[in-house]
């Protein structure tokens, strides 16, 4: 005798337009909170003082974009789990995490040691 064939999986329908929508205004919402931070708050861009700010433990949130070298990504997230900061995996790579913060160079790393008026940091989930 056969095997009996594993039962068929059970697909949802979902919209993926809505999914795409639903990522797109996420998207927007965190660059807004980004701009808002750039113009009033306090922040080190860049791995190095990343770093430093988290040695110190300034930082309260840290933002790394998705095309960050991965040993980059542990040794930040390291560090900040041991600061107790939040972590946000930005998900656009380093030239719109650049560009998001009004630059015209690439930004792999960001640190927000203070927010201003923003509320990025309470909107933020900890990961």
């Amino acid at each position: 005798m056969a095997p009996a064939a594993p039962p068929p999986a059970v697909v949802a329908a979902v919209n993926p337009k809505t999914n795409a929508k639903k990522a797109k205004k996420s998207q927007e919402n965190i660059n807004s909170r980004l701009a808002l931070v750039m113009k009033s708050g306090k922040y080190t861009l860049g791995y190095k003082t990343c770093l430093k700010t988290l040695r110190n433990g300034k930082a309260k949130l840290v933002i790394i974009s998705s095309n960050c070298p991965h040993v980059r990504k542990s040794e930040i997230e390291y560090y900040a789990m041991l600061a107790k900061t939040g972590v946000h995996h930005y998900t656009g790579n380093n030239v719109d995490l650049g560009t998001a913060c009004g630059r015209y160079y690439r930004v792999s790393v960001l640190a927000i040691t203070d927010p201003g008026d923003s509320d990025i940091i309470k909107s933020m989930p900890t990961e």
